[in-house]
């Protein structure tokens, strides 16, 4: 029934949102190309000033007596990172992007604006980064939401448990971009049942509606390679030398979202091929999690069963293969069937791909007043309905600006200021 209430109020939260456009000042963010903005970004002179801030690096052990896989020995301790302050305050835990780790540019930035803001901050990586998911989850097997989030609270119960004597927290926040804001979304509904932190307030920064129509939409970016796909090894190949060079000049850049607008300064590649830039740039997330994931469950998705890869061995050629398959590739033939033998009733492909969406609690999006949602209606991540589906569950807890693509706009000065506002300034509570 409410689902079908959603359908009825999404071309009335449309048209009011179209009437807020006609009212509000003019948005001035100026990159009005999807493709582009996702690219590029902010410009620097265009995203809010945020001071750096005395932010620390520490390790956890989430599983003790589990051991590693060999190959992947150094992830065996999640890291993650904090900036306290030095009196009471609230703390805000910050979930990274698709493939993003703690330390990645968006969530350090994130940090910075609410630390500056007054916040404790803890900066956590996506549970599909590989260290997430040797060392924090639970399958080893990211992507099923309910899973991901108990994950997620898991971790943010033994941090808080951690540094309980070290501070003093008012009130507990949370926010999350692109996966991140999809997760956070879970972590509130569980966090709903369990109130453990009783969150006063969740931002949703970009989040995907249904995961696997925004898995297949990144997957199909890349038939924009010159070329077409049977070019893929040739670009592939142009990339990776690209990324190379500013591997080797970098301190720090990892394949992920400070890849993509690094190779982008250093490749100029034309407006046509920014969608084959975008989706090989995910490509490699989607590698990395694939890789990780057939090593941790000895699956034989990518590595046969019986090989054992060592801490000094090479991933050779089932590095390669992993770059060929794409995330709707990892559901069909792997996740899917790993999960579906698992649950006590097994599931049709379509009932999972509902169970990997924001439509699977859509009533308490729309009921909960502490959750707040910032969106772009050009968002490339969004399927048919994506926006209207945000517009018409979150109502006015929804700010959706015209463009800005996918977390392109992210940073923009007029943005962080919108976050903040939302979230509220400690420093005023004081």
């Amino acid at each position: 029934m409410l689902k079908t209430m959603f359908a009825l109020m999404a071309g009335l939260a449309a048209w009011l949102a179209a009437g807020a456009y006609a009212q509000d000042a003019p948005y001035a963010y100026p990159i009005h190309d999807k493709f582009k903005a996702t690219v590029v970004g902010t410009p620097q002179a265009l995203q809010k000033a945020l001071p750096e801030i005395p932010l620390k690096e520490a390790r956890l052990t989430v599983f003790p007596g589990r051991r590693a896989p060999d190959y992947l020995w150094y992830e065996a301790q999640l890291r993650y990172a904090y900036a306290f302050q030095d009196q009471p305050a609230p703390l805000i835990f910050i979930i990274a992007g698709t493939g993003g780790a703690y330390n990645g540019a968006r969530t350090n930035a994130l940090g910075r604006a609410f630390y500056s803001a007054g916040y404790h901050v803890v900066l956590l990586s996506s549970p599909t980064l590989p260290n997430f998911m040797v060392s924090a989850s639970s399958t080893g097997v990211p992507g099923e939401a309910v899973q991901d989030a108990q994950d997620l609270y898991r971790v943010m119960m033994m941090i808080r448990e951690r540094h309980r004597d070290d501070i003093g927290v008012t009130g507990y926040y949370l926010t999350g971009y692109s996966l991140g804001g999809f997760n956070a979304a879970f972590v509130a509904w569980l966090d709903d049942q369990r109130h453990e932190f009783d969150f006063h307030k969740v931002l949703l920064i970009n989040p995907p509606v249904r995961l696997y129509e925004s898995m297949s939409i990144l997957d199909r970016m890349l038939q924009s390679i010159p070329g077409g796909m049977d070019n893929f090894n040739s670009y592939y190949d142009k990339v990776v030398r690209e990324f190379n060079v500013l591997y080797s000049s970098a301190e720090r850049l990892e394949f992920g979202e400070d890849f993509l607008y690094a190779v982008f300064r250093q490749l100029q590649p034309r407006d046509d091929e920014l969608a084959a830039l975008i989706g090989l740039s995910f490509r490699f997330s989607a590698a990395n999690l694939m890789f990780s994931a057939d090593l941790m469950t000895n699956y034989g998705f990518i590595k046969p069963s019986n090989v054992h890869l060592d801490r000094n061995s090479s991933p050779g050629d089932y590095a390669k293969v992993a770059m060929r398959l794409g995330f709707t590739d990892y559901f069909h033939r792997f996740f899917y069937p790993y999960y579906n033998a698992r649950l006590a009733q097994p599931i049709s492909r379509e009932a999972m791909i509902g169970r990997m969406s924001l439509e699977r609690i859509a009533d308490y999006l729309h009921t909960s007043d502490k959750l707040f949602v910032m969106h772009n209606r050009d968002d490339l991540i969004l399927g048919n309905g994506g926006i209207d589906f945000i517009s018409s569950v979150f109502g006015a807890r929804a700010k959706i600006y015209p463009y800005g693509g996918h977390l392109g706009n992210m940073l923009y000065a007029e943005n962080i200021d919108y976050m903040l506002q939302v979230m509220g300034n400690p420093a005023r509570w004081h």
